[in-house]
This record gives C-alpha cells, structure tokens and sequence, in this order.
C-alpha cells in the first residue's frame, strides 16, 4: 500500500493542489458572475472527461490506484457537466416569454 502512495506522489499532489485551487477560485467568484461562468465550467468539465478517458487508456491494468483516481475524475467530470446543463436550462427558462 506505500509503495502505491509513493508511486503515484506526484498524482496525489496535484489533487490536492487542484482541489485548493478550485476552491480559491470559485470562492472568488461574485454572485453576478456565477451564471455566465456555467459556461465555461461546462466546457472545461468536457476537457476533464476527455483527459481522464485518455489517462484511463494509459494505465495498466494491475495499477488499481490509477484506475480508481481516473474512474473518480471521469465520474464526477460527467456529473459536473450534466448538473451544470440541467442548471444552465433552468436559469435560461427562467428568461423566456411565458404564452399566454
């Protein structure tokens, strides 16, 4: 199980500095901005997904840390992308002419 951690140091690394640096950032963010910055989130969830396929295809297959830190980014970059459409359609609905 150590060896595993430290074989995959510099992976477990970079989560970690991304989860701080995402925090920060949507942090940031105000309120104003947040609705047409769905976006661009969407956009780079999609970037995601592509990332951890290809980062999937490149890990052996006895490697269950790799696989598992992959099926996790693939996972959440597809729920990420589906709840941020769900909730880009319904702040755009909000905009439209009601029929009368």
């Amino acid at each position: 199980m150590i060896q595993a951690i430290l074989d995959n140091l510099q992976t477990i690394y970079l989560i970690i500095f991304a989860i701080f640096l995402g925090f920060e950032l949507i942090s940031k963010v105000p309120s104003v901005l947040h609705t047409p910055l769905m976006s661009g989130a969407n956009a780079i969830s999609g970037i995601v997904l592509v990332g951890s396929i290809l980062f999937l295809r490149s890990c052996a297959s006895d490697d269950y840390i790799s696989l598992g830190i992959g099926s996790l980014a693939m996972i959440m970059a597809v729920i990420n992308i589906v709840g941020g459409f769900a909730v880009t359609n319904r702040m755009l609905g909000m905009f439209k002419k009601k029929s009368s």
